[in-house]
C-alpha cells in the first residue's frame, strides 16, 4: 500500500519524504486555506519535493468551471491529479479528462454506489471519507472492504485511496483490507511511528551501554 501525506504545509511534505515513506500529497482547500499561500505557488513546491501524485482540488460545482479548473491544474506538473467531487458534474469532468490525458481523483466518495460509478467513468483514484462516516455512526472501514471487493471482482483499474484517517488503526486496517492508498496527516504518521517499548528500550540501551563504555 502506497502513503500519501494528506496535507499543503511544505515543511511537514520535506520531513516526511525524507523518511522515504511518502508516494504522493493530497491537498483540498481546507489545507490550501491554512498554509495562505496561492494553490499554484503550493502545488509547483510540493512537486519539486515529491516525485509523485498531487492532488488539486476544483472549487467549481458545475462541469465547466471543473473542466477550467482542472486543464489549468494539469498544466503545472506532470504528476497533477484533478480532484472533483462525486457529483454527476463530476463524472463528467472524469471521462471529458481521460480523453484529455488528464489524471483525476474523484473526492468525497461517501459509498459504494459512488466508487463504482467513478471507476467506470475513469477516475484514476477513487477517495472515500472514513472519518466522516465514522463521525456520523456509520462503518468507514466497512465502506473500503465492500469497495475493494469490487474492484477486486471486476479487475478494476482506479485505485482505492483511503482519505479521512483519523488515527494509524485506520491506516493498518485499510492495509488489511488491501487497499491502495492511504492518505495520511502528519500526526498519524507521527503516531505510527511512536511506541512507548520502542522509547523504553533505547533508554535501555543507553543505561546498559554507559555501564561498559567506560571500562
Amino acid at each position: 500500500m502506497k502513503f500519501f501525506l494528506d496535507t499543503a504545509n511544505i515543511e511537514d511534505i520535506k520531513k516526511y519524504a525524507s523518511w522515504g515513506v511518502i508516494s504522493g500529497v493530497t491537498t483540498n482547500p481546507t489545507l490550501i486555506a491554512k498554509e495562505d499561500v496561492s494553490l499554484e505557488k503550493r502545488i509547483k513546491e510540493i512537486a519539486e519535493v515529491v516525485d509523485g501524485p498531487i492532488s488539486a482540488e476544483v472549487i467549481a460545482t458545475d462541469l465547466e468551471g471543473m473542466l477550467e479548473e482542472g486543464r489549468k491544474y494539469a498544466k503545472w506538473h506532470k504528476n497533477i491529479y484533478v480532484k472533483v467531487p462525486a457529483t454527476p458534474e463530476g463524472l463528467q469532468a472524469v471521462k471529458i479528462f481521460k480523453k484529455e490525458g488528464i489524471h483525476t481523483n474523484l473526492t468525497l466518495v461517501f459509498s459504494a454506489g459512488q466508487a463504482l460509478l467513478a471507476a467506470k467513468a475513469g477516475a484514476d483514484l477513487i477517495s472515500p471519507f472514513i472519518g466522516r462516516l465514522d463521525d456520523v455512526c456509520e462503518d468507514g472501514m466497512a465502506l473500503i472492504a465492500e469497495i475493494a471487493q469490487i474492484f477486486q471482482n471486476y479487475n478494476i483499474k482506479s485505485e482505492l485511496l483511503v482519505a479521512s484517517i483519523r488515527h494509524p488503526r485506520h491506516v493498518i486496517e485499510a492495509a488489511m483490507i488491501g487497499a491502495d492508498i492511504a492518505t495520511i496527516p502528519a500526526e498519524v504518521i507521527d503516531k505510527m511511528i511512536k511506541h512507548p517499548l520502542t522509547d523504553k528500550g533505547i533508554e535501555k540501551f543507553l543505561e546498559d551501554w554507559e555501564k561498559v563504555a567506560n571500562k
